[in-house]
């Protein structure tokens, strides 16, 4: 049998014989596309084993991840750290193959991928980002920023919302580094693909200006690797439809029954059908081999050429490597008096002070991009160095559109790629639109920045459809992710400060529209990084007022009213960072919140989640209904957002809750 068989029938195996022994996965796109994977990755993907952290190597992501019984086979035979035990383990808690791919798990992984179409729109992210990271450091004779990310992806993928975003995105931005591989089998979990659709993908990509190919059989590997030579030369990104038999060899080949279920007894027929006779997990060594010299050895020695090449650059053009190498790294430094020096004077809505903040960042910073989907007029969040697109490729502002989700998800590519740190703005509002992006942000354990103005029923106007009342309580539910909500200028900037240097998890900082006044800080950057600090203190103090942004100048003016009328005294507590408040060890938390004192908290959005503080001695002021349109400071007026109001309530419910006490 022809050596290339037998190597991509081991892919078959491996992929089916582990999903056997989980009794569970996902058997049909392993025995349908590995031909395509094998293809791929012994004539195209440059990786090195040994250092699989390289910037410039090409990227893979398996946007349809229950595919990821597959891509372990491969890991595994070409040499990552993905032992035959790994492979056994398919699916087992703590395992090294889990049931998708998971990024910063399973080495060798480039993108988390699952929830489908989302792998679409981060290689889009990464593609961009190696289109901007060129132009900035490429010189002649010097690619040091060359590579592809290559895609393979189901009918399911193409059905999602967030692929065709990303679709449209890339062929807008001629994003020609950028491969798709279609495993077109006319099958989903449910029924053949034509009860559920019937959009010609060949004419969709076109329309969105791609280069569109196609292979009419998914076995036969000499066309597909034509396809693949022919897409690495085109001035468009390129969708490559290959047409397969899901299940192929299987029984049940060609049909949704053999999507998503182990094989089980029909492991034997299907073995039979590909004359695999070898137990269960043993690999012949030529076949090690194989992969060996085509993707290991060959990706090796492709390294061993960029690094000589890299030590050249870094005598001829040693500033650009040394950013290079402190982007890969996110090495920064950062001076807090070129902040300090803009303080304003007058009240000033923390949208503005984000963009002010932003703008000295990107200064200082190089390796910053990003922008707004739509929005930059209104949030402020854009980009330095002109627009990206395709006559200038090192703008650092992306002019994302509407595309709320793509942009998202792009965000998250360009932070997998390395060498860039992006952010993405928007209206607080449609982070219900970002919301599975940011989650796999978090689960990813990546740096990047989620910027969000017009945070609470405050925008006014646009009314209840445009005023954000449970995302806040939403994104707070995220593990692993750090969520700012800075109530004056210098908050804003201890924030972004702090998102910075957590390096590990993303961060969203979410803004006002309205104006704030300036409040007085000692050390506004420690206090901030206690996500808790007292803004006002007192000794002997009978309530305690815990605020976030806007409602902290509120809370600091009810402050005032009850302490005259009532002779009480009052401590107010900022909290910008509800989720890194309570990571602080208790007894921080327990001197910032006396437990002793009756406790109110303060906040324009859904009372949910703040009980934990209040507690039995104490209530929560908030707004667990939709908003109104009307001009801000009327909406705020007729929910009760005011001074006067906030302080009777306070009154009332201390005379209540203390009297009953």
């Amino acid at each position: 049998m022809n050596k290339n068989i037998l190597s991509i029938n081991a892919l078959r195996m491996l992929g089916v014989e582990m999903v056997n022994k989980a009794k569970s996965g996902h058997p049909g796109i392993v025995l349908g596309a590995a031909p395509m994977l094998y293809s791929l990755y012994t004539n195209f993907i440059n990786i090195d084993i040994e250092n699989p952290n390289w910037i410039n190597r090409d990227r893979f992501v398996l946007s349809a991840g229950h595919g990821s019984a597959l891509l372990y086979s491969m890991l595994h035979l070409v040499g990552f750290d993905v032992t035959i035990d790994d492979i056994k383990k398919f699916r087992q808690v703590e395992s090294k193959t889990p049931g998708h791919p998971e990024y910063g798990f399973t080495e060798g992984v480039d993108a988390t991928t699952g929830p489908l179409g989302q792998g679409i729109a981060m290689a889009t992210g990464m593609a961009l980002a190696e289109s901007h990271l060129s132009s900035i450091y490429n010189k002649l004779d010097y690619k040091i920023i060359d590579h592809f990310t290559y895609v393979i992806c189901g009918d399911g993928d193409l059905q999602e919302g967030v692929a065709q975003e990303a679709i449209s995105f890339a062929g807008n931005y001629k994003l020609n580094k950028l491969i798709i591989l279609h495993d077109s089998n006319d099958i989903q979990l449910d029924a053949p693909v034509n009860v559920a659709q019937k959009t010609n993908m060949q004419q969709l990509f076109k329309a969105n200006d791609w280069n569109t190919l196609k292979v009419e059989n998914g076995e036969d590997i000499q066309s597909i690797y034509d396809a693949i030579s022919s897409a690495k030369n085109s001035s468009k990104p390129t969708y490559i439809e290959i047409k397969t038999v899901i299940g192929l060899g299987s029984p049940n080949q060609g049909t949704n029954k053999v999507h998503g279920e182990p094989l089980g007894n029909d492991l034997d027929a299907t073995k039979k059908y590909y004359d695999w006779n070898l137990p269960d997990f043993e690999i012949p060594n030529d076949i090690y081999n194989d992969y060996k010299i085509n993707v290991a050895d060959r990706g090796h020695n492709t390294y061993l050429k960029w690094q000589m090449m890299f030590e050249k650059y870094k005598l001829d053009y040693p500033e650009l490597a040394k950013q290079l190498i402190d982007a890969k790294n996110l090495n920064f430094i950062l001076d807090e008096d070129e902040f300090r020096k803009i303080i304003p004077k007058l009240p000033q809505a923390t949208r503005v002070s984000s963009g002010q903040v932003l703008d000295i960042i990107s200064k200082n910073i190089k390796y910053t991009i990003g922008g707004s989907a739509d929005l930059t007029a209104s949030t402020k969040a854009k980009g330095l160095d002109g627009n990206f697109d395709v006559n200038n490729r090192s703008g650092r502002n992306i002019m994302y559109g509407v595309r709320e989700f793509a942009m998202a998800s792009i965000n998250n590519g360009i932070a997998l790629h390395k060498g860039l740190l992006p952010f993405a703005g928007g209206f607080f509002v449609f982070s219900d639109y970002m919301k599975p992006a940011i989650r796999l942000a978090a689960l990813m354990k990546i740096h990047c920045l989620y910027i969000f103005t017009h945070d609470s029923v405050a925008v006014g106007e646009d009314g209840p459809t445009h005023e954000p009342v449970e995302q806040l309580a939403m994104l707070r539910s995220i593990p692993n992710i750090n969520i700012f909500r800075p109530a004056d200028f210098q908050e804003t900037y201890a924030s972004y400060l702090l998102a910075l240097e957590q390096v590990n998890k993303p961060s969203a900082i979410i803004l006002t529209r309205q104006n704030l006044p300036e409040l007085e800080h000692s050390d506004v950057y420690e206090a901030v990084s206690k996500g808790a600090y007292l803004i006002s203190d007192c000794l002997n103090a009978k309530i305690t007022i815990i605020a976030t942004g806007s409602e902290v100048s509120l809370a600091l003016k009810a402050k005032e009213i009850i302490e005259e009328e009532m002779n009480l005294k009052i401590k107010i507590v900022s909290m910008p960072s509800m989720n890194i408040f309570l990571q602080q060890e208790l007894e921080y938390q327990n001197n910032i919140i006396d437990k002793s004192t009756f406790k109110v908290t303060l906040e324009m959005a859904t009372t949910f989640g703040w009980s934990k503080f209040s507690g039995d001695y104490g209530f929560n002021i908030g707004w667990d209904e939709f908003g109104f349109s009307g001009p801000g400071e009327k909406v705020i007026e007729h929910i009760g957002f005011t001074p006067k109001n906030i302080a009777q309530k306070i009154i009332d419910e201390y005379k209540k809750q203390t009297y009953k006490k």
